[in-house]
């Protein structure tokens, strides 16, 4: 059987929970219940390797699911001990260049939104929630890249009223994050993740709970 179809398997979970605590099983249904992928983040070229994994742990914490990031100039790889231990239940896409990522996301529906306190752009406390949005970030020295911007459907900054004109990435992601999911859990929005999106993804944090989780599988297989 492909991963994919395990991936959807109902049977397979329910053999997979088997191996965990009841405690466990809980906390992955709590956790899911305010999981979204109404909003996704990008980020693009962060040389600094801690700020990438602090943006992670931001989505993790706010329930961002999805965390996509463009290394067209920095192979990194995760700051564990800064995300400490996002990694393991945000999904994490990357790209080695801006297009392939632009195109993706709104082929999936997304509108491509692109952070920026230079230009005119909808401040956070206005900005309209209701379209799936793709949240792209850049680096606090150049911001993002023209092909962000130019491709970009929308823009938003957030409102500062001191000398300082930016935020360090991981700050302004927090913020972010914070402040836009906090509305679209108080909103009537249909946000949360469906039912197979739910599975999927309690299959996937279940594998990642289980020692020797390759070999379990297999014995579920001979059964089937």
């Amino acid at each position: 059987m492909e991963k994919e179809a395990l991936y959807k398997d109902k049977d397979y979970l329910t053999y997979l929970e088997e191996f965990i605590t009841e405690n466990r099983k809980s906390r992955f249904e709590e956790v899911l219940k305010n999981r979204t992928n109404h909003f996704c983040i990008a980020i693009e070229d962060v040389y600094q390797l801690h700020n990438t994994s602090a943006v992670m742990r931001s989505c993790e914490v706010f329930g961002i699911q999805n965390l996509h990031v463009i290394e067209k100039r920095f192979g990194k790889h995760i700051d564990k001990e800064i995300a400490m231990g996002a990694e393991k239940w945000v999904d994490i896409h990357r790209y080695h260049d801006h297009q392939a990522c632009i195109t993706g996301l709104k082929a999936k529906g997304y509108q491509i939104v692109a952070t920026t306190p230079h230009i005119d752009a909808h401040y956070l406390e206005d900005f309209d929630i209701e379209k799936p949005s793709a949240l792209f970030f850049g680096t606090e020295k150049d911001g993002l890249s023209e092909e962000v911007m130019k491709q970009a459907d929308t823009f938003l900054k957030i409102p500062m009223v001191g000398f300082t004109e930016s935020l360090n990435i991981s700050v302004s992601a927090a913020i972010i994050i914070q402040d836009l999911t906090n509305r679209l859990r108080r909103s009537s929005l249909n946000w949360k993740l469906n039912d197979e999106e739910l599975l999927a993804k309690k299959i996937d944090w279940t594998r990642k709970s289980i020692k020797d989780i390759e070999f379990i599988t297999e014995q579920f297989l001979l059964k089937r």
